[in-house]
């Protein structure tokens, strides 16, 4: 029988690179003379590192050419990593590393789908890359989530059919991505911004091996 998979976003699901992201985005917006909060920082979530400069020009109001697109794209980028060049084991998410040596002990496939463009240098940082089969990151997607094209690699790569994935999200467009792929799809965070996924918890601390074990044999039954 074929195996359920599980693919997992990376910022704000596995390690908390939210905070740097929105840091690093904040300073350029203050360089460029104007403030970027943290409540604004939400519609970021996500989203493609381009779409989000797009996003804090508009909030700006500035124009920029693609010179100097380009340029601060660069700028944001080095800014994250020097701040996540400091990451260590302590940075992962409480109950993260329960639910990975769980699933590991099932033998069940595991994959990283997330929009970053550094998910690897950061699994290394934080010691968790072993746990993925694959690991398919911004570097290797063409279309941003909600597009589910991250997810169907993901588990193209780790020989699972979308319908037995099951995928972990903190985001609202990633939790669109999954349903439109046929995945089931497991929000993390608040269930008022995430209403659509199929299942919710604010955080791993929340879910028990009997919810993952249910998750499995649920998505068994599917394939009999």
């Amino acid at each position: 029988m074929e195996k359920t998979g599980f693919i997992f976003d990376l910022d704000g699901v596995i390690v908390d690179t939210a905070k740097y992201h929105y840091l690093a985005w904040k300073k350029l917006a203050n360089e460029l003379g104007f403030d970027f909060t943290e409540e604004q920082n939400e519609s970021f979530k996500g989203v493609s590192r381009r779409r989000c400069l797009e996003i804090l020009l508009e909030i700006g109001g500035i124009e920029a050419s693609q010179e100097q697109f380009d340029r601060w794209l660069v700028e944001k980028n080095e800014d994250y990593l020097a701040y996540i060049a400091e990451m260590d084991e302590s940075e992962i998410l409480a109950d993260v590393p329960k639910v990975l040596n769980y699933l590991r002990q099932l033998d069940v496939p595991m994959a990283l789908g997330s929009a970053s463009k550094n998910a690897v240098p950061i699994l290394e940082k934080v010691k968790l890359l072993p746990y993925f089969k694959a690991v398919v990151d911004g570097t290797r997607v063409t279309k941003a989530k909600p597009d589910p094209e991250v997810f169907l690699i993901a588990a193209d790569e780790i020989g699972v059919a979308p319908s037995s994935c099951v995928v972990f999200e903190d985001a609202l467009a990633g939790i669109e991505a999954a349903n439109i792929a046929g995945m089931t799809s497991v929000g993390i965070g608040s269930p008022e911004i995430l209403e659509a996924a199929d299942h919710n918890f604010w955080d791993f601390t929340a879910i028990s091996t009997e919810f993952l074990d249910n998750l499995i044999r649920q998505r068994n039954n599917i394939l009999k």
